[in-house]
């Protein structure tokens, strides 16, 4: 019933920005917690950013502060990250997610349904 489909990842350089967007089916993103994670090889997925529901603050991730994004549009049924000031340990392959609670967890664990993962890469 629930499926998440991420894109947008690719190459990028150190300064620049991407969005990764997130569409959803079987679901409303109104009714979720949504969402962003990102894993290196060898290391556990780590929640880069979350909102809950339509209303609230979102978290992110101190090293992303100030410089991800998160947002949804409801309509579409689609959450985005926009990632500025890339860096390259912003590498990784990321995962939107969905929570079937009303909060946010920052424990990978405890969300409920996955997208596919996407890869960023960035470069010096």
């Amino acid at each position: 019933e629930v499926q998440l489909q991420a894109s947008g990842g690719g190459l990028g350089q150190t300064g620049g920005c991407r969005r990764l967007s997130c569409a959803a089916s079987g679901f409303t993103f109104g009714d979720s917690t949504i969402g962003w994670f990102r894993q290196t090889r060898g290391y556990e997925r780590e929640l880069v950013s979350c909102i809950a529901g339509s209303d609230g603050s979102p978290y992110y991730l101190e090293s992303v502060k100030g410089r991800f994004t998160i947002s949804s549009d409801n309509a579409k049924n689609t959450a985005y990250l926009q990632m500025n000031s890339l860096k390259p340990e912003d590498t990784a392959v990321y995962y939107c997610g969905a929570r079937d609670s009303g909060t946010c967890n920052q424990e990978w664990r405890f969300w409920n349904y996955w997208g596919q993962g996407t890869q960023v890469t960035v470069s010096s």
